[in-house]
């Protein structure tokens, strides 16, 4: 191995000696401890230990890099304390995530790491979001983020390259190629030979480097995040390894050819650089001993201190409350009584605008939102006032840009992302449910995002416009959604949910967007997030609803003369307003719950056991759901409005009050 000094002194060599060879004793010693039953499961580093350690160390202290499973040098180069280290494998409370997730499944904004998850390719658009942050702030800063060559496959390899390219965003993006995903070859992953070959189509430079020399790791990311410190680019760099564990120590390496370990054990990047440096009079026997010795203490002492620690006392309160940033929200009152009518559409983008003014720090990011103004107009001339640092256009890459939301959260700044379509957000399904949702209850990192969704029914625009998809997130604990269903709540609802420091999705009827029309305040002001509204009162049975499903309440009851009815309209859906639903059903005794998504599984399906559950005495009758058909969305008019529940809910009223 060819190990070129260049001009880096004595001192900078034995720096990068302490950091791989601190990696790779903690990594015998827990493969003991693995044996010994003492941690639970181990993603070994073992030869892949000079690509994470002599990327860290080229990097400012200040500078993020964000991990994968064998970058414990990572972690160890950037000092973070072994006993909370060991406490986090071991799952004690005095780890990183409080024993509620394992290994390197975590962040410390301390030392500037943001942890993966295990879908594996979510991350490398979070470090597009934190490079963005610094673009927009004009630092001079490179965030550094990995994947391995399998990883490489998903579509968040290929989006988050796409858009820190189109956005000149300053990231390394370090692809550690050990030439298996799991126990599957190279050659069945992708069909070209090197991943280089990619970063020309994607416009980016790309640098293929050798993964287990140390020295060369250091200074070509050291060079290479020097240069887009000063002209911010992204870059690809290849690191070529080999490893020499199993995927994680369960799954062992009957899959490898045994030639391949006789030729890369010869490549070992500690023992090459340890016996370099000792050719070089650099390093001697005595004070390599006594650097062996001072890591093994402080081994020793971390494992003692984390072993002491307590597992975890499950405190269901603490568990809950955890899933969200602590905010008491201020509900905020205009300042004056000026108002002007304005339509539904007008009422959001209001919102926007005056959330801009508010909030120098809010990013707001979507298909076509630039100087076409959105498909639905609603940031129409906001680029002219806010500039398109604020007001960015897109790539068609829904997954990256929710995950650059939570890189922008990071870096203290807020999000609004726009799909352009409720029914497109499956494309970044993953990154709302596992990413947004779960980061704070993870490690104590808020995700300050809100995904706006046009949804609904009603303009035949078929099944992949038209969908109700507010249920899906409904199970996701972690997440808020507000469904408004008036201008008011519009505007009020949506400056709230940016105001709120947790993730947020922000339903749009869209068939509400030019139809109805509503004298608001022009002024700033907020509507109280988690407070249904009676939007109807009555004395005979309840309708419990929101969005569309107030108006077709409303309309319904016009037709029906001799009976009135609560009309309660939850506008907010996680959190849902018990107290309220409680109130109503005590007053009427008849409930009916519903909403334009299927009635399968939909959320009436849940305030009705609730009420079942908490109100059954109150009841005169059984609690009646009314949905959508359990059908996708047709096109032709005559069909959707079949789907709908509009004809399906008179015929439900009317069996109830007979009942």
């Amino acid at each position: 191995m060819n190990f070129n000094r260049k001009d880096y002194t004595d001192d900078d060599l034995l720096m990068l000696y302490r950091g791989i060879v601190k990696p790779r004793m903690i990594e015998e010693k827990m493969l003991i401890l693995l044996r010994q039953g003492k941690v639970s499961k181990w993603f070994s580093g073992i030869g892949q230990e000079a690509i994470s350690v002599g990327s860290t160390l080229a990097l400012d202290a200040d500078e993020y890099i964000l991990p994968l499973h064998r970058n414990l040098g990572v972690f160890t180069c950037r000092d973070i304390p072994l006993d909370r280290l060991f406490a986090q494998f071991q799952g004690k409370k005095t780890g990183f995530t409080k024993g509620r997730d394992r290994s390197f499944h975590f962040g410390t904004n301390e030392h500037h790491i943001v942890g993966m998850i295990s879908h594996l390719g979510p991350q490398l658009a979070v470090a597009d979001g934190i490079a963005l942050a610094d673009l927009l702030e004009k630092r001079e800063k490179v965030t550094v983020v990995y994947s391995g060559d399998g990883g490489a496959s998903e579509g968040d390899f290929h989006e988050a390259l796409n858009v820190a390219a189109v956005w000149g965003l300053p990231v390394i993006f370090i692809i550690e190629n050990n030439g298996y995903g799991l126990s599957t070859p190279s050659n069945e992953q992708f069909k070209c030979q090197y991943f280089i070959d990619k970063g020309p189509a994607y416009g980016i430079d790309a640098l293929q480097i050798d993964g287990n020399n140390v020295l060369e790791v250091y200074d070509t990311v050291r060079q290479t995040a020097s240069s887009i410190r000063k002209n911010p680019r992204p870059i690809l760099i290849e690191a070529m390894t080999f490893r020499m564990r199993g995927h994680e120590e369960a799954s062992g390496t009957k899959y490898v050819p045994q030639e391949l370990f006789e030729r890369w054990s010869k490549k070992d990047p500690v023992d090459n650089f340890e016996k370099y440096l000792l050719d070089e009079k650099v390093l001697t026997p005595k004070l390599m001993a006594s650097i062996r010795e001072e890591i093994r203490e402080e081994i020793e002492r971390g494992l003692e201190t984390a072993f002491n620690a307590p597992m975890p006392t499950p405190d269901p309160k603490e568990e809950i409350a955890d899933m969200y940033q602590p905010f008491i929200q201020t509900v905020i009152k205009p300042k004056d009584s000026a108002r002007t009518d304005k339509r539904f559409v007008d009422a959001v983008s209001d919102g926007l605008r005056q959330s801009l003014e508010r909030y120098p720090e809010l990013v707001i990011m979507g298909q076509d939102i630039a100087e076409y103004g959105g498909v639905f107009k609603v940031t129409e001339g906001f680029v002219e006032k806010f500039g398109k640092g604020r007001i960015r256009n897109t790539p068609l890459c829904e997954s990256a840009i929710i995950g650059v939301g939570l890189g922008l959260s990071i870096k203290k700044k807020k999000a609004v992302v726009e799909m352009q379509f409720a029914d497109f957000v499956t494309e970044g399904f993953n990154q709302i449910v596992n990413n947004l949702a779960k980061s704070h209850y993870r490690w104590g990192q808020n995700a300050d995002v809100v995904v706006r969704m046009p949804t609904g029914a009603g303009a035949a625009a078929g099944p992949f416009h038209s969908q109700s998809n507010e249920a899906w997130f409904f199970h996701t604990p972690g997440l808020k959604i507000v469904y408004p269903s008036t201008p008011y709540d519009a505007k009020g609802l949506l400056v709230a949910s940016i105001e709120d420091p947790n993730p947020v999705m922000y339903f749009e009827h869209k068939l509400l967007y030019r139809s109805l029309t509503e004298a608001i305040p022009d002024d700033y002001y907020t509507v109280e997030i988690g407070r249904a509204k009676l939007a109807q009162e009555g004395t005979d049975f309840s309708i419990i609803t929101y969005g569309m499903g107030v108006h077709w309440a409303k309309q319904l009851l016009q037709t029906m003369p001799d009976v009135s009815a609560d009309v309660l309209d939850l506008r907010t859906l996680l959190p849902w307003d018990k107290e309220a639903v409680q109130q109503t059903v005590a007053k009427t005794g008849r409930v009916v719950v519903l909403h334009e998504d299927t009635l399968t599984g939909g959320i009436g399906a849940e305030i009705a056991a609730w009420i079942s559950e908490h109100c059954f005495e109150q009841l005169d009758g059984p609690v009646v759901r009314v949905g959508g058909l359990d059908t996708a969305i047709p096109f032709s008019p005559p069909l959707e409005q079949e789907f709908l529940p509009i004809k399906r809910l008179r015929e439900k009223v009317e069996a109830l009050l007979s009942f």
